[in-house]
C-alpha cells in the first residue's frame, strides 16, 4: 500500500519569489529564505511597503543574494528583472506572511504594488502563508476570501495555532520556516510532475458527476442527501488545469463552475444518467463523483400531499434508480471509469466489492461518517483501489486532494492505454 504523505522531490534549481507583506511575523521571513536557499533554491524577495516597516530590504537582500524588489514603476527594476519577469520566471511565488489586508486585496484583483501585480502576471503555482490575529484569522470576510483563493488553486500553507504577539491565543500564526519549507518541497513535487499529467491529459475529454440529486416526493417535497458537490468540482477544476476538455454534470449545489469547464445541470438521478450517458460515449475518462440517490419515489404527487386527520403514517413506495457508473463502465468501447465509495462502515471492504461488481477501472473510497472529512466539508481523506494498486491519500483540502487524485488518474489512463 503506498502512502502519498512523503514528498518526492526537492527544492533544488528552483526559482522561488518570496513576498514579504506588513506584519509581525515578517521577522521570519529572513530565515525562511535562508532555509530555502539551503535546499538549493534560487530566491528574490519581494517587499511590500509595510513590510519594510517590520523588516529591512537590506537584510533580506543579505540572506537571499540578490537585490530585494520594492518597487512597481521603478525603472532601474524595469529594465533589468520588472514585474513581468519576475512573473515569469518564478516556479512557485510563496508570500509569507500574508496579512489579512493582502488576502482581501488578492482576492479583488488587485494591481497597484509590485507583488500583487505579479500574483496576476505569473502562470506559476501560488502559495500563501497567513499571519494574523487569531480574531481576524476567523473573521467571516477573511474566512470567506481563503475559500475564494483557494478556488482559484491557490495554496494555503497554515495557519498554526498557538501563542501570538498581541498576547491572544488561536489559530493565525505563520508557519515556522522549516514547516514553510517542506510544504514548498511537497508541492514543488507535486507541480514537477504535473507536466507528465498534462501530457497524458491535454485535450482528452473528462466527464465528471458531482453533487446530490433530488427526488422528487410531490412538488416542493424531495429525497436527497448531504453532498455538497466540493470533492467533484475541485476534480473537475484540476483536471481543467491540466488540459482536459471538462464537462461537470452537476446536481444542485451553490458552488461556482471551474473555469474552463462546460456545467450540466442536473436535478434527479434519471437527469444525470441520461446525461452521462449521452456524455460518457466520446469521453476518455468518466469520474462518477456525485453522490446519487440510490431510490426514488415511484408515483410523484402532482400536487402537495396534505396530511389527512387521524393518519398516523405515510408509506411511499421507492423503486430503483439507474446505476449510472455501472451503466457507464457496460459502454463499449468504455471510458476509463472511476467510481467513488462513500461509505459509513466496513469502508475498505465496500470498496474492492463495488470495484469487481462494477467492472470499474478505479474507485475512491472515503469514511462519510467521520465528520472532518464528510459530507460538506473542506477537507477529505481517500484511499485509491484498483486491479493493481492500492493508495491512501492522508486527510488534506480537496482542491489539494483533486489534484494528486487527477495526476493518479491521469497515470492510471496512460498505463491502461498502453496495455
Amino acid at each position: 500500500m503506498t502512502d502519498q504523505s512523503t514528498p518526492l522531490s526537492t527544492l533544488h534549481d528552483k526559482n522561488i519569489v518570496v513576498g514579504i507583506t506588513g506584519g509581525i511575523a515578517a521577522y521570519k521571513s529572513a530565515d525562511l529564505v535562508r532555509k530555502l536557499k539551503g535546499e538549493g533554491a534560487n530566491v528574490q524577495v519581494v517587499m511590500t511597503k509595510a513590510a519594510m516597516e517590520f523588516i529591512t530590504p537590506l537584510t533580506m537582500q543579505a540572506v537571499s543574494g540578490n537585490t530585494v524588489h520594492t518597487t512597481l514603476l521603478d525603472p532601474d527594476a524595469e529594465a533589468g528583472m520588472g514585474h513581468i519577469e519576475l512573473a515569469r520566471w518564478a516556479d512557485l511565488v510563496l508570500i509569507a506572511p500574508a496579512s489579512a489586508d493582502t488576502i482581501a486585496r488578492l482576492t479583488v484583483g488587485m494591481a497597484d504594488d509590485l507583488l500583487s501585480t505579479i500574483v496576476l502576471a505569473t502562470r506559476s503555482p501560488i502559495a500563501i502563508a497567513p499571519a494574523m490575529n487569531q480574531a481576524m484569522w476567523s473573521h467571516p470576510a477573511t474566512q470567506s476570501n481563503i475559500q475564494t483563493l483557494e478556488a482559484r488553486s491557490i495554496s494555503i500553507f497554515g495557519p498554526g495555532k498557538g501563542e501570538q504577539a498581541c498576547g491572544d491565543v488561536g489559530y493565525g500564526r505563520m508557519l515556522e520556516p522549516l514547516e514553510l519549507v517542506d510544504l514548498c518541497v511537497e508541492h514543488c513535487s507535486s507541480y514537477s510532475t504535473n507536466a507528465d499529467t498534462i501530457n497524458r491529459l491535454n485535450g482528452k475529454r473528462v466527464v465528471i458527476t458531482a453533487g446530490p440529486t433530488r427526488e422528487a416526493i410531490d412538488p416542493v417535497r424531495y429525497l436527497s442527501n448531504e453532498s455538497s458537490g466540493k470533492m467533484g468540482y475541485a476534480l473537475a477544476a484540476a483536471a481543467a488545469i491540466c488540459g482536459a476538455e471538462v464537462t461537470l454534470i452537476s446536481g444542485p449545489t451553490q458552488l461556482t463552475p471551474p473555469q474552463n469547464v462546460s456545467r450540466i445541470n442536473v436535478i434527479s438521478a434519471t437527469d444525470m444518467h441520461e446525461a452521462a450517458m449521452a456524455y460518457a460515449e466520446k469521453a476518455d475518462i468518466f469520474i462518477g463523483a456525485a453522490a446519487v440517490a440510490d431510490f426514488r419515489p415511484e408515483h410523484v404527487a402532482s400536487t402537495k400531499l396534505k396530511k389527512k386527520i387521524g393518519e398516523e403514517a405515510m408509506v411511499i413506495k421507492l423503486i430503483k434508480n439507474p446505476d449510472i457508473i455501472a451503466n457507464v463502465a457496460a459502454l463499449t468501447p468504455k471510458p476509463f471509469t472511476v467510481g467513488f465509495a462513500a461509505e459509513t462502515n466496513n469502508v475498505d471492504q465496500y470498496a474492492r466489492d463495488k470495484l469487481t461488481r462494477k467492472h470499474l477501472d478505479m474507485i475512491i473510497a472515503n469514511d462519510v461518517s467521520r465528520s472532518e472529512i464528510g459530507f460538506n466539508s473542506e477537507h477529505n481523506e481517500v484511499t485509491v483501489f484498483s486491479e493493481y494498486d492500492e493508495i491512501h491519500f492522508p486527510h488534506q483540502s480537496k482542491d489539494r486532494l483533486a489534484k494528486a487524485l487527477i495526476q493518479t488518474i491521469a497515470n492510471a489512463f496512460q498505463s491502461a492505454m498502453d496495455r
